[in-house]
């Protein structure tokens, strides 16, 4: 089946912006929030910003695989958006304030597709293109969730 072209999830959050923005902008912290990824490497030095690169290490049960991004969108306390080199798709969060906090939409878009490659590798090692998408949409909602646990003080996320 074709790769739907965004797969999203929003949470509200009782926390300002500003506290949301802290958590949801640093590659390096990812790790706590994904169920996915278990490293994101910043390259290079100075503040992060359009522009900046990462090295990400991603698992899904004993399987293991590298990945690039680099920062497409940066605007402190509205929005984060990286594109993964390797298959194509833009993960963003955006903010928007609420009366009670913070709104967190967290989006991956295929603007153009997944790459032809990307999509042979899940067909052939992730279970095909409907599940792994179906999983990815599971783990929006448990990253959302495990920031809204860390904004408003009930915890860290994942160790």
């Amino acid at each position: 089946m074709a790769n739907r072209d965004e797969i999203s999830a929003t949470i509200d959050i009782e926390a300002p912006p500003e506290r949301v923005w802290e958590l949801v902008s640093d590659p390096a912290q990812m790790p706590r929030w994904s169920p996915q990824c278990r490293k994101m490497i910043v390259r290079g030095k100075g503040p992060i910003g359009v522009g900046t690169t990462t090295i990400n290490i991603n698992r899904r049960g004993p399987l293991f695989w590298p990945t690039r991004s680099k920062i497409k969108e940066f605007v402190p306390g509205k929005r984060f958006a990286f594109k993964i080199a390797e298959n194509g798709t833009v993960w963003s969060y955006d903010l928007e304030p609420t009366a009670t906090g913070t709104r967190l939409t967290e989006s991956r878009h295929a603007p153009d597709g997944v790459s032809a490659v990307s999509n042979l590798l899940t067909s052939k090692v992730l279970g095909g293109t409907d599940n792994f998408e179906n999983e990815l949409e599971a783990g929006i909602r448990q990253t959302l969730e495990r920031i809204k646990a860390a904004a408003e003080g009930g915890g860290p996320g994942k160790a």
